[in-house]
C-alpha cells in the first residue's frame, strides 16, 4: 500500500502459519514525481479531469503495484510459489463514508497485479466494510488485536500516516470489543505546505516544523472543525483535510 502520505510504495512478505504474525522482508518502492503529483492533484475537491484521467490512473498504479511486489519476492530469494496471496489496499483517491451513498474509492487495478505477478491479489477491502455498515476506515484495528493485544492490558495504538487513526485494544480477558477511528490529519497539511512553500516532499525530522511557535489562537480555530467532535467511528481524508481547508481556517 501506499498510504495517504504517498511517500512510497510499501511491500511486505509475511508469514501467517504461527499464532503471531512473522515479518519474513520489506521492501520501499518509489512513486514517480509526476504520478505522484498526478494523484495528489486528483484528490482536491477542485479537481475537474475526466475519466479517461482516472482510469489511465488506475492502470500505471496497478503496475507500479506489481513492481513493487515482484521486486520485493526477487529480493527476498523466496520462490514465487510459495506466494499464497496479495493483498492490495489501492491508493485512496477518494473516501466519504458519510452521506446517503457512502463509498471509498482506491486506484490500482488489482487484475493487472494478478497477471503481472501470477498471484492471486484480493483488494477493494474498504467498501465491503462500508456495505456491512461500516466507515471502510481504518482497516487496521483487526491486525493491532491479532498482533498487539494483551490478555489483562486495555491498550490504545496509534497510527499517524497522512490521516492520523488509533484502535482501542481492550483486554482480551474482558467483555469490550475493540475499536478504531480515524482522529484527523497527520502529516499531510504539513506535506502540503512545506511543498507549497519550500517545493520539499515533507518535512524531513520535523525541523522546519520545530523552528516555529504555535499560535494558540490558530490551532484553536483548526480544532473548532466539526469533524473532532464527532462521535466515533468516523473516518476522514485528503478530501477534507488539505490545503483549501487550511486557507479556509487561516482566512483574516
Amino acid at each position: 500500500m501506499s498510504g495517504t502520505s504517498l511517500d512510497g510504495v510499501d511491500a511486505v512478505i509475511v508469514d501467517f502459519k504461527g499464532k503471531q504474525p512473522q515479518l519474513i522482508a520489506t521492501h520501499s518502492h518509489p512513486i514517480p514525481h509526476t504520478l505522484r503529483s498526478r494523484i495528489v492533484d486528483l484528490i482536491q475537491p477542485a479537481w475537474t479531469g475526466s475519466l479517461t484521467q482516472i482510469g489511465t490512473l488506475h492502470q500505471q498504479l496497478g503496475k507500479l503495484f506489481a513492481e513493487a511486489v515482484n521486486q520485493l519476492i526477487q529480493q527476498s530469494g523466496i520462490p514465487d510459489l510459495e506466494i499464497l496471496a496479495i493483498g492490495s489496499h489501492g491508493q485512496t483517491v477518494w473516501h466519504q463514508p458519510f452521506g446517503e451513498s457512502p463509498f471509498s474509492l482506491q486506484l490500482g487495478d488489482p487484475n493487472l497485479i494478478a497477471e503481472l505477478t501470477k498471484t492471486t491479489t484480493i483488494a477493494d477491502f474498504r467498501n465491503r466494510d462500508i456495505a456491512a455498515g461500516g466507515q471502510g476506515a481504518p482497516l487496521v484495528p483487526a491486525f493491532h488485536q491479532k498482533a498487539l493485544s494483551h490478555p489483562k492490558k486495555n491498550r490504545v495504538i496509534l497510527n499517524i500516516g497522512g490521516i492520523a487513526n488509533i484502535s482501542y485494544l481492550p483486554a482480551t480477558n474482558s467483555n469490550k470489543s475493540i475499536m478504531g477511528f480515524d482522529t484527523g490529519p497527520g502529516n499531510g497539511l504539513i506535506d502540503a505546505w512545506i511543498f507549497k512553500h519550500k517545493n520539499l516532499g515533507y518535512d524531513q525530522d520535523g525541523s522546519w516544523a520545530k523552528s516555529g511557535t504555535v499560535l494558540t489562537d490558530i490551532l484553536n480555530t483548526l480544532l473548532e472543525d466539526p469533524y473532532f467532535s464527532l462521535p466515533a467511528p468516523k473516518s476522514t481524508g485528503k478530501e477534507v483535510f488539505n490545503l483549501e481547508w487550511l486557507a479556509d481556517k487561516l482566512d483574516g
